[in-house]
């Protein structure tokens, strides 16, 4: 902490009538007021917390006096280990606690020698500014009084005066800080917020990922030191909310690591060196792309993968289609069949809430009609059961259970920015919001250990826009999770896995393209790790969306189909990123810039181009094989406009995974839907009101 100039930087918050409530009066029925502005600002890839008087100078006629009545209570109570020993700054030690505030009256003091505080320098000792990372708590004021105040304490135990916001707005102060921390209440004390509270699933899953990493680097002298523990010393900056940092701008990342490296001076401004894949490759232990230096993993030579095909895609599957297909006890019939057709054209949307039950395995395809009423009858008791569990839990109960509170807040917090500018969701009491919120909260007593993690809503946000309905839409969410399970535990294996097996496909296609990826320490593919971990629900439109998830969820043509699409969207911008010589950094924003601006049916047609391409190869390397799931079997593709009866080389999977009822750990998933017209909401939305 310190005192001092104005600081320069990028403006993120600004209050004027923040006060100080000095207590220096010199009746006991007076508490001075000084009136000041505070900023929050953004320097140097440092956030700055900065308070001054409006005049520096602080002259003492211009200092206001709170008159205090019998009716009002405002003392200023020392914390007890600063007591003593800190001089003329003790009072920086001092918080107000306000028991009751009904009225305050302000006059002017008259201004006589010896009642202004002296300065040096002109500088008020009231003004001070610390640095974000140095924030340990925030204590705010009871409910119920007359204007709110802020308490600022910081790692070394210093806590800095009350700021009385006398204009309001300090829950704008505290949203702006939330963009760079987290903050969570203290399970012993509500009004105090904790900095940097993780969730403990996914933020400690990226603790797990980054730990240690250039300790080696270090040894080896391979790196500056001072550099180098300066870049890690902003990576963990980065680690204290991962979820934003992928979610919102990975490409930031970069910029604190690189720019510290690289230092101020222009002519360094060149690509890191090397060693830098290292660095970044050691971050998520286990992860190692390159599978020629790993044992055990087949060395993927360049192989002739032949001509691609051209594909088109189809139109949707209508009700009319989709009912030819039932028998007259309610079963589907021709199974593979409609599930070709769903992949080559998606679903209409009038049969999106029917189908989408089959596709996720809630309901088993060849169930009779009668068969899923008494399903859905004992899916719905033991639904309400569950919420039950969570509805009775009283205020003092979950004072004593900390994780289902970090679990609320955390859901409440998610819940309020998920698809709000879709309509189903705008608006406040919106009772799809209720229910977003009820369904995971549901969720958390289904899979307790798992719980909430960030990232969950915008899965589940789809399912309850089609189902609208709160049971349909839970079990339909909880057989996605089933998929998406290992994306969200601590260890994140299948987020490894996945980018290890993305690696693995783009080095058979373009090698030149991996190899150019890998000269600018981007061969890790880190910038696909939001496509990866909710299946690319940021990257297209919301109605895209519906219809990339249903394409998926049919599991064809080949298993881990979302991986191909990966390639094909990177396959579509490679010449731009080689073209244009694109650095890491330059990677990551491009990558990050092209969300919304995708064409799924285009990324469709190039991505089952891709497999259909691999599946006709006579030399495809074992692990490729493994990755698609395909074996020495000949199994029918879907039809396309190639040859709809050719025959090809293909993974029959294991019993279909809807067939038994059970989803796989990872499997592809994915949908949008592509009518150019805005999807109407049925009648049936009047069913949404919760429980």
């Amino acid at each position: 902490m310190a005192a001092a100039g104005v600081v320069s930087g990028k403006i993120i918050y600004e209050q004027e009538g923040v006060y100080i409530h000095s207590s220096c009066g010199k009746t006991n029925d007076q508490d001075s007021l000084i009136a000041g502005i505070l900023r929050v600002l953004e320097k140097d890839a440092e956030v700055i917390v900065d308070w001054r008087p409006l005049d520096d100078a602080l002259d003492s006629s211009s200092i206001l006096y709170a008159r205090k009545d019998s009716s009002s209570v405002v003392e200023w109570t020392q914390a007890p280990k600063e007591r003593g020993h800190r001089g003329s700054e003790h009072l920086n030690s001092y918080e107000a606690e306000w028991d009751m505030v009904n009225t305050v009256s302000f006059k002017r003091k008259p201004h006589t020698n010896g009642d202004a505080p002296s300065h040096r320098n002109g500088k008020s000792k009231w003004s001070f500014l610390f640095s974000l990372a140095d924030l340990k708590s925030i204590k705010q004021n009871k409910e119920g009084m007359g204007w709110s105040y802020l308490v600022f304490c910081l790692k070394d135990d210093v806590v800095l005066p009350a700021l009385h916001f006398h204009q309001g707005d300090s829950k704008l102060l505290i949203e702006s800080l939330e963009k760079y921390v987290v903050l969570c209440e203290s399970p012993q004390d509500k009004r105090t917020l904790l900095v940097n509270c993780q969730n403990k699933s996914l933020s400690q899953s990226f603790e797990n990922l980054l730990d240690e990493p250039a300790y080696g680097l270090i040894q080896a002298g391979l790196l500056d030191r001072r550099k180098l523990l300066w870049a890690i010393h902003h990576w963990k900056k980065i680690k204290k909310d991962p979820y934003t940092a992928t979610m919102i701008g990975f490409s930031k990342v970069t910029n604190y690591i690189f720019d510290s490296l690289r230092g101020s001076d222009p002519s360094t401004h060149q690509r890191p060196p090397s060693e830098m894949a290292d660095f970044l490759s050691d971050a998520i232990s286990g992860l190692k792309i390159n599978q020629q230096e790993e044992p055990g993993f087949e060395v993927i030579t360049r192989i002739d993968l032949g001509e691609r095909p051209v594909v088109q895609r189809k139109e949707p599957v209508s009700l009319e289609e989709w009912t030819k297909n039932i028998d007259s006890e309610g079963r589907i019939l021709n199974v593979d069949s409609m599930k070709q057709m769903i992949f080559r054209g998606g679903l209409s949307h009038a049969l999106r809430k029917q189908a989408w039950k089959f596709l996720l395995g809630y309901f088993p395809w060849d169930s009779t009609k009668e068969e899923r009423t008494q399903l859905h009858k004992q899916k719905t008791d033991e639904y309400f059961r569950m919420k039950l569990q969570w509805k009775s839990v009283s205020q003092e109960q979950e004072k004593r259970n900390s994780r289902l509170r970090d679990y609320r807040s955390l859901i409440e917090k998610d819940v309020n920015r998920t698809d709000r500018t879709n309509k189903f969701y705008e608006g406040q009491d919106n009772p799809g919001l209720i229910l977003l919120h009820d369904i995971l909260m549901t969720y958390c007593m289904y899979d307790f250990d798992l719980g909430y993690v960030q990232g969950m809503s915008d899965l589940l946000s789809p399912l309850l826009y089609v189902m609208e309905n709160e049971v349909d839409a839970f079990w339909c969410f909880a057989s996605y999770m089933e998929q998406m399970h290992q994306n969200f535990e601590e260890q994140m294996q299948g987020m490894k896995t996945q980018l290890i097996q993305l690696s693995t496909l783009l080095r058979l296609l373009d090698s030149g393209f991996c190899s150019y990826l890998e000269s600018q320490d981007s061969g890790y593919l880190y910038f696909c790790f939001r496509w990866l971990l909710i299946r690319f629900k940021r990257e297209f439109s919301f109605l895209d969306i519906l219809r990339l998830w249903e394409v998926m969820w049919t599991e064809l043509p080949c298993k881990n189909f979302h991986l191909l699409l990966c390639c094909a969207i990177l396959e579509s911008e490679k010449q731009q990123i080689m073209e244009k010589h694109y650095g890491f950094n330059e990677i990551l924003k491009h990558i990050n810039e092209l969300s919304m601006k995708i064409d799924v049916e285009d990324i469709l047609c190039k991505a089952e181009a891709i497999s259909l391409q691999m599946v006709k190869c006579k030399e495809l390397p074992q692990a490729v094989c493994e990755i698609l799931g395909l074996q020495d079997s000949e199994v029918t593709t879907p039809d396309s406009d190639v040859g709809e009866d050719e025959n090809v080389v293909m993974t029959p999977r294991p019993t279909s995974a809807f067939q038994s009822n059970a989803l796989p750990t990872l499997s592809a998933s994915g949908a949008r839907d592509d009518s150019p017209t805005q999807i109407p909401v049925s009648s049936d939305v009047c069913r949404l009101t919760p429980a």
